[in-house]
């Protein structure tokens, strides 16, 4: 095709947010957050405060890398 335009990989990624909140038995509540980065510009690895309903509380959330389904 003459003229059709070539797309562009996304700069991108999707980042997993991750709680580090332990339940009462000791193991962590698994709540995460999806996020998006571009890793040209930021190249430190994601932090935030968030709010995890499963303790009730907000806690920190550390970045992981999105797993991708098949």
């Amino acid at each position: 095709m003459a003229g059709a335009k070539v797309k562009k990989k996304k700069d991108v990624i999707n980042v997993r947010l991750v709680s580090t909140a332990k339940k009462v038995d000791g193991s962590t509540t698994g709540y995460f957050y999806i996020r998006t980065r571009n890793p040209k510009k930021l190249t430190n690895k994601l932090q935030f405060r968030l709010y995890d309903p499963i303790v009730r509380q907000h806690v920190m959330f550390n970045e992981e890398k999105e797993r991708h389904q098949s």
